[in-house]
């Protein structure tokens, strides 16, 4: 399990982690405790949500350290004029003639319903390194697969992923 993070992604995780352990847990743990002192355990509903949400928490805390622990560092940095990590493009795929905004992110952050476009992705493959005005082919398998011409490439502003627009 050896996923490529930025420096960003692990130390977003790592916050995370000290969140979780430090603040989560700890009301967790008291969830815990005062479902408990509420009698039967067995038919004790909030005891089990209680004890189910501490799970998930230390389920969690697991997760993101391994993730840390797996992680290979990429950089997210790259020539101002193609596209890399962390950057806006406008795609103008011809079969539809639409024209879809997507922000290149790494697998971690990956979501297509978001705009999220991981460098993993078939469409994240291929246009990586690539620069405006290029056609590039996206191949989904063997036998099939697409052209995409890139217009534009622009550095993201932070918290900008929740904004990406539709054309």
């Amino acid at each position: 399990m050896f996923n490529e993070l930025t420096q960003k992604d692990i130390d977003d995780m790592k916050a995370e982690v000290e969140y979780r352990k430090c603040v989560v847990r700890k009301e967790l743990l008291e969830d815990v405790k005062t479902a408990r002192a509420h009698g039967d355990l067995s038919e004790n509903f909030e005891y089990k949500a209680a004890k189910q949400a501490k799970n998930q928490n230390e389920s969690r805390i697991r997760y993101l350290e391994k993730m840390i622990k797996t992680a290979i560092v990429v950089s997210d940095q790259s020539k101002a004029d193609e596209v890399g990590i962390n950057k806006i493009i406008d795609l103008y795929f011809e079969d539809d003639d639409e024209v879809e905004e997507f922000k290149i992110v790494t697998t971690v952050r990956g979501n297509s319903l978001k705009g999220l476009i991981s460098t993993e992705s078939p469409i994240g493959k291929a246009v990586l390194g690539h620069k405006v005005g290029e056609r590039v082919w996206v191949e989904i398998n063997a036998n099939a697969g697409y052209y995409v011409e890139i217009r534009s490439i622009r550095e993201a502003d932070p918290g900008e992923e929740e904004q990406l627009r539709r054309f």
